[in-house]
């Protein structure tokens, strides 16, 4: 097996996306996607057997599309990997199940691997000869690192020192994660599902100050100091958060006025990536990181993404965000983290490994 410059195809279904991308070492051949959200809108939210059946109807033609943008065989691969956690277990089974009848059928080494980390790996690649950083490898991974990662599920800052095999978790949040705020409060407004571009959308012709939403766990009994830390210094919560929005929209209700959606998202979202950055840059600051990946499907809002920008700037810390195409889940960011584990040296997992829907994001492979 080449473990220079690995040729490895990801395959990813923990959610509504049936992902296979095929990477050759950092660099990207092909990011193939299909997507079952469609199926989903009129449910308000992802059904997972909905996903399930629709990962299974969509998996062969995928990887046969991946194949041939790719140019190359299953012949030519060097190692599969595969997502086995987080992610609903129904839709996790049917990815580890292909994953594991290609790995015996051409008998190539099988990675599982975490979910949340892939979304890191994901930063680590270049496109067309160029990229973040084209000479990064397992080697050359740089110091003082971290990743914040925004998504449906999970909101969580990470510190990184080896991306194969030393992931620390510093923060998280206790209840909501941002992504399924959005999809909540959305559906407060009316905007339907999926929330996340829908208010980013509408938030942009809003007044984000014209309504003030609290922003959890800021208070000092939960913040406490850099010397003496609270118990949520770098934790979030969003459920008081989404509240708040209930409670705005029906005092105008109530009152028999029009109810300022755009003004109401606007508010609604600046109050979540205020304190997803301030609390992150915070992390990294107290923890000596100066390097951040932001990833997650929430990466892809453009409130999130330019906050993000200016308060790492200011802390002097370097920013990596991946294109649009791959913040989303998708199977490049399963392939990259599979070549990050196939040239240091990891063993490969096998097939005796379980899908793992809890998996916690310590756990990098299985």
């Amino acid at each position: 097996m080449n473990r220079t410059q690995p040729l490895v195809l990801g395959i990813e279904s923990s959610c509504d996306e049936t992902g296979v991308g095929i990477v050759r070492g950092t660099e990207l051949l092909t990011n193939t996607v299909s997507s079952s959200m469609d199926e989903h809108v009129r449910f308000g939210g992802v059904i997972p057997e909905i996903a399930s059946r629709a990962h299974l109807d969509a998996f062969v033609p995928t990887l046969q599309e991946a194949l041939a943008e790719a140019g190359v065989s299953l012949a030519d691969i060097d190692a599969i990997a595969v997502t086995s956690g987080p992610g609903l277990a129904g839709a996790l089974m049917v990815g580890v199940c292909a994953a594991k009848a290609l790995a015996v059928a051409t008998g190539k080494p099988l990675y599982a691997i975490n979910h949340l980390v892939a979304h890191v790996g994901v930063g680590l690649l270049r496109q067309d000869g160029g990229g973040p950083r084209p000479e990064t490898g397992p080697e050359t991974l740089p110091d003082n690192m971290g990743a914040l990662l925004v998504s449906g599920g999970h909101t969580e800052i990470l510190r990184i020192r080896s991306i194969t095999d030393d992931v620390e978790l510093l923060g998280s949040t206790i209840d909501d994660a941002a992504g399924e705020a959005y999809d909540k409060v959305a559906r407060l407004l009316g905007l339907g599902y999926p929330g996340g571009p829908a208010i980013d959308k509408l938030a942009r012709t809003g007044n984000a100050k014209a309504i003030r939403f609290p922003r959890g766990l800021s208070q000092p009994k939960y913040m406490g100091t850099a010397e003496e830390p609270g118990p949520h210094r770098y934790d979030w919560s969003f459920s008081g958060l989404k509240t708040a929005v209930a409670r705005c929209v029906e005092e105008f209700e109530a009152r028999g006025e029009t109810v300022p959606v755009a003004d109401i998202a606007a508010a609604f979202q600046e109050a979540v990536v205020d304190v997803i950055t301030s609390k992150a840059v915070l992390a990294c600051r107290e923890n000596g990181i100066t390097e951040v990946l932001l990833g997650g499907g929430v990466a892809a809002n453009s409130r999130l993404r330019q906050l993000t920008e200016q308060r790492c700037h200011a802390a002097g810390i370097r920013l990596t965000v991946p294109p649009l195409q791959l913040c989303t889940d998708n199977g490049a960011m399963v392939a990259a983290l599979g070549a990050q584990l196939v040239m240091a040296g990891v063993e490969p997992s096998g097939i005796g490994f379980a899908p793992d829907s809890s998996m916690p994001v310590t756990t990098v492979s299985v």
